[in-house]
């Protein structure tokens, strides 16, 4: 893991060439990875279900290229069971070969996993019962869904939890954590998710729907974090807590000054979500929008491209409406860039994953296109993980 600070260099000079504009994506391949494969944490025993503590599962919640041949950073989330398994989060080094010429076209091998600890060298789980509301550095529950990669070699992983983004070393210890303004906190966090709903919290992210979306700048001095709902301020719920707003928030941390921006991103529908961001150009990313359907059921499961320049910054606007536009925002604009329901891709039917979660640009193909690898998490079910590869870039 030493190499990491070169292979972001590298990594970058691969962006700084590629002209977003050239074409569509087009379809690489797609594999699947077996539910039951065991993951290299050599955790023992198992949680309810028989489910082993060291099964490789949900590692398709967030993917990141480390910038330097075919490897790759994919973090598994809070565990089995919705948080109530005690469940070691982790992150794992994979490489993934994606060769349009080759049978099958896109290989996967786990290389590593890395435990994670927070700054005092305890370790941090998935469950929702490790909380301390009084003393929130003492708060152990992590629940990691979007990972990437800083120039010093260091991971940012963003907490659906707190919610929270923390610097971790290459080997999964903290020494960091960037700033989220408190209007994203619950007042009142509990172990009880319906206990963090209006009427006790009036505000914050809404339960298991905060920070899941993780995109930084080439150079790494911003950072953008994505909510996968609106603020419950924002008009996220009606008085029945059923979801009904569409204002979520996009934010920007400059690591340089800790100074914030936020930007109004208008979901499609109240029933979606956003499960990743990924940089693209400046100014402009790809999100994951989707909806909680799966199989033949689901309807939506596309990536838009966004573009933030034109749009207002809101951050003093301490609440928002449901759905209309305050006077005088600009909301973030957005445009189709790949829908994995099209039925030329041949994706859709009874086995199309719920959880489209993860999206990282990865090296160049042989024709000057750049790998776009598309993940599902399978949250330990006995579905497989889903990867998806696509070629983007300059023909």
């Amino acid at each position: 893991m030493r190499f990491l600070p070169l292979c972001y260099a590298l990594a970058l000079s691969a962006f700084g060439s590629m002209s977003v504009e050239a074409f569509e994506p087009r379809l690489v391949g797609r594999i699947e990875i077996s539910a039951t494969l065991l993951d290299r944490s050599h955790e023992v025993g198992t949680f309810e279900g028989g489910i082993p503590a060291n099964q490789w599962g949900a590692f398709g919640s967030g993917i990141a290229w480390l910038g330097r041949g075919n490897r790759y950073a994919m973090v598994s989330d809070r565990g089995p069971a919705d948080g109530k398994a005690a469940y070691r989060c982790r992150y794992h080094i994979v490489d993934i070969v994606v060769n349009e010429k080759s049978s099958p076209s896109i290989k996967v091998d786990l290389v590593q996993t890395h435990l994670l600890f927070n700054a005092a060298g305890a370790p941090l789980v998935g469950s929702l019962t490790a909380l301390s509301e009084s003393q929130e550095s003492r708060t152990l529950r992590f629940d990691p869904e979007a990972i990437r990669v800083l120039p010093n070699g260091h991971l940012l992983i963003s907490d659906e939890y707190g919610p929270s983004i923390l610097e971790f070393t290459a080997e999964g210890r903290q020494v960091g954590q960037l700033p989220v303004p408190s209007r994203f906190m619950p007042l009142h966090s509990s172990a009880d998710p319906t206990a963090e709903l209006p009427p006790i919290n009036v505000r914050g992210r809404q339960p298991n729907r905060g920070l899941e979306c993780l995109a930084i700048s080439p150079k790494g001095d911003y950072v953008f974090a994505l909510l996968q709902s609106p603020l419950i301020q924002d008009g996220g719920l009606d008085e029945m807590n059923k979801r009904v707003g569409t204002n979520s928030r996009l934010l920007e941390i400059n690591r340089t000054t800790g100074a914030t921006r936020e930007f109004l991103y208008p979901l499609d529908s109240a029933t979606n979500g956003c499960n990743e961001i990924e940089y693209l150009a400046p100014g402009r990313f790809l999100v994951i929008e989707r909806d909680s359907k799966a199989g033949s059921e689901a309807e939506a499961k596309k990536i838009v491209e966004i573009d933030i320049r034109a749009a207002t910054d809101i951050s003093k606007i301490g609440s928002l409406p449901a759905t209309a536009l305050p006077a005088g925002v600009t909301p973030i604009s957005k445009r189709p860039f790949l829908d994995l329901l099209d039925p030329r891709w041949k994706f859709a039917g009874e086995t199309f994953p719920e959880k489209i979660e993860g999206i990282a640009f990865g090296p160049k193909l042989n024709d000057g296109s750049r790998v776009l690898l598309i993940t599902s998490d399978n949250d330990f079910l006995p579905a497989p993980t889903q990867i998806y590869a696509f070629a983007y870039g300059d023909e």
